[in-house]
């Protein structure tokens, strides 16, 4: 018996898996994005076992190891020979330089928290992914192992992108910058697992990536063994002050690119309470900090808002939203209210800008991460964090 039709019935939720895909509107053909992880493998085999007709893709983004590199590369073609299922390898290596790698160390320098997983999820693996599997296959979808799930909202018709069932897992928050039609031609099979679910599926199929560790949220930090590791690759140490707001100097650094807004732990300062940075100075080359009680933000700007389950609405729009600042922090209430947006906005043909102001304040509101405003389960929309 293959991988593709297993021996052993399917658990509660693989069940309900496949009764979902089984009854998808539209052909049931599709690419599917592996990255030789357990999350892609499952993706595959769900898909293939609910009888469509699938082709693997794997996006070389890294040469070395790792999940996007050679590893991962020769885990994804042992999970297409496992499903009889045809694997294709698309060299993306100058795209990811090129978008992710050179963009991350611009962001660093100019002393901002850069988020490049969304970028990279429309600018290197969705958008392309997608054109690719039309212009070489003729195949109008792609499917991936993200844990979140697509609506279509058929009072609006608008593509609603919903939070994930297993909320450690939900990864919403990485995928609110897809638009309208990439989310009309996606497939998350995975969006109402649970990630035990999705292990025991795996041992159901026999994927030989059943058990396999999961990498590092952030493929590069993976790749290079840690994120510090990464920039010190780029960036040559630059020493410079910590200081209080008042511009006392506390400490000295050897790169602001190795300080987050938030970060309390590893400032190598001796003060008499607790600090915590609050600003990246990168003209003076300083990490700014202040006591907790003088480093939380009640409000905050962002911009090159996309609107995803929400048509974009104009300047002076207000709402009441859960928004989230970081990927691992937990939502928070705020008020929204849709602002004029600037010529940066514009430039960047997302001409959309709003102002937060959050019900308590904030600590870890990080100029370059993402702020992504949730209804309930479904993402409204989100931008970057600008002041």
């Amino acid at each position: 018996m293959s991988a593709a039709t297993p021996s052993i019935a399917a658990t509660s939720a693989g069940a309900q898996a496949l009764a979902r895909l089984q009854a998808w509107p539209g052909e049931h053909r599709t690419a599917v994005g592996l990255s030789g992880g357990v999350d892609s493998s499952l993706t595959a085999a769900l898909l293939v076992e609910a009888g469509w007709e699938v082709e693997g893709l794997t996006l070389w983004l890294m040469s070395g190891k790792g999940a996007c590199c050679s590893e991962g590369l020769v885990d994804a073609a042992g999970i297409c020979e496992q499903l009889g299922v045809p694997h294709h390898v698309v060299d993306s290596r100058d795209n990811f330089a090129r978008e992710i790698v050179e963009g991350l160390i611009e962001g660093y320098q100019a002393g901002i928290t850069p988020l490049p997983c969304s970028r990279c999820n429309r600018s290197v693996k969705f958008g392309p992914m997608l054109a690719w599997a039309r212009q070489e296959r003729g195949l109008e979808r792609v499917a991936t192992g993200h844990y979140a799930r697509i609506r279509l909202d058929e009072r609006t018709g608008r593509w609603k992108l919903l939070r994930g069932l297993d909320t450690r897992k939900d990864q919403s928050y990485f995928l609110y910058d897809l638009n309208q039609e990439v989310l009309s031609r996606v497939v998350f099979p995975l969006g109402e697992l649970t990630k035990p679910d999705t292990r025991l599926e795996a041992g159901r199929h026999g994927l030989r990536t059943a058990e396999k560790p999961e990498s590092q949220d952030l493929c590069l930090a993976d790749h290079h063994g840690s994120m510090r590791a990464f920039l010190d690759a780029y960036l040559p140490p630059r020493q410079g002050e910590i200081v209080l707001r008042n511009g006392k100097v506390v400490g000295n650094h050897d790169g602001i690119e190795h300080f987050t807004i938030g970060q309390r732990k590893g400032l190598g300062v001796a003060w008499s309470e607790p600090l915590h940075v609050v600003r990246l100075d990168a003209a003076m080359n300083r990490v700014v900090v202040a006591p907790r009680a003088e480093a939380g933000r009640a409000s905050c700007e962002v911009g090159a808002i996309n609107w995803v389950s929400i048509a974009p609405p104009p300047p002076g729009f207000s709402s009441r939203v859960e928004v989230q600042v970081r990927y691992r922090s937990a939502p928070v209430m705020a008020d929204l209210t849709c602002i004029e947006a600037t010529d940066v906005d514009q430039a960047g043909q997302r001409p959309h800008r709003c102002q937060l102001r959050f019900d308590e304040p904030q600590f870890s509101i990080t100029p370059g991460q993402a702020a992504v405003f949730y209804e309930g389960e479904s993402v409204l929309g989100g931008g970057l964090i600008q002041t």
